[in-house]
């Protein structure tokens, strides 16, 4: 118990008095996670959308696949991006591995299969009608799309907050292709790795609580919005 008082205390000293690292490590969190966050949304809403909406061969495959993408384990992903990151890589030229630019890929990869499901769920379950009835009233293609986006925004906000809920605690990965440099590419996640390890509990302990209250803002934010979204007007 007295281990999990430290480590509030800890917490709230880190946050209070602006102890630079921790700010450091806090900052690059944020800039990592929210970054393959919104690459996830670019790449998985419009695959998701075309699994959803086009007749092609292989579509179901292609849905199972991204299914079965939800379930991979961290550690997996960053294997291979530690594989095509490394100096005899496919793109091992281009220097990136023990980088953020390499953890943001490998979240980014994590999260893309997260979206593109959810999203292909969501957007099978709007009326079939909905789409050739926009463009019956004149609506171009994109405009049409768009209305369908907005007719199921509330599951894909509930897919970005699992996007985001999916990276901002992943570790196996981040530890992998980034190598948990300090000053680099040491984030929350794997400082509070590195401390257990050390045998500072009280400081894993206050990382994991700052983890935890960026996660609840963030997810708060998102809550906001999907729910002022089903507030009767």
């Amino acid at each position: 118990m007295d281990v999990l008082l430290n480590g509030l205390v800890d917490a709230v000293r880190l946050l209070l008095t602006g102890d630079q690292d921790s700010w450091s490590i806090t900052a690059l969190t944020l800039r990592v996670s929210l970054t393959a966050t919104v690459i996830a949304l670019l790449i998985g809403v419009p695959l998701g959308a075309t699994i959803a909406l086009a007749r092609f061969p292989g579509r179901r495959v292609a849905l199972a696949a991204a299914n079965t993408g939800m379930g991979m384990p961290p550690v997996v992903v960053g294997l291979f991006v530690t594989v095509l990151l490394w100096r005899s890589g496919p793109i091992g030229s281009l220097g990136l591995l023990y980088t953020p630019t390499a953890m943001v890929i490998a979240q980014a990869a994590i999260a893309t299969p997260i979206v593109i499901a959810l999203v292909a769920a969501a957007l099978q379950q709007v009326d079939p009608d909905f789409r050739a009835q926009m463009q019956a009233l004149g609506a171009t293609p994109v405009r049409a799309f768009a209305a369908l986006l907005a007719e199921a925004r509330l599951p894909l906000l509930a897919a970005a907050m699992a996007a985001f809920g999916a990276v901002v605690s992943e570790v196996g990965a981040a530890q992998m292709v980034g190598g948990n440099l300090a000053g680099q590419t040491r984030v929350l996640t794997t400082a509070a790795v590195l401390a257990t390890s050390r045998g500072q509990f009280s400081l894993a302990i206050a990382f994991g609580l700052i983890l935890l209250l960026i996660a609840f803002c963030v997810n708060l934010s998102l809550t906001l919005i999907q729910q002022r979204q089903t507030s009767p007007r």
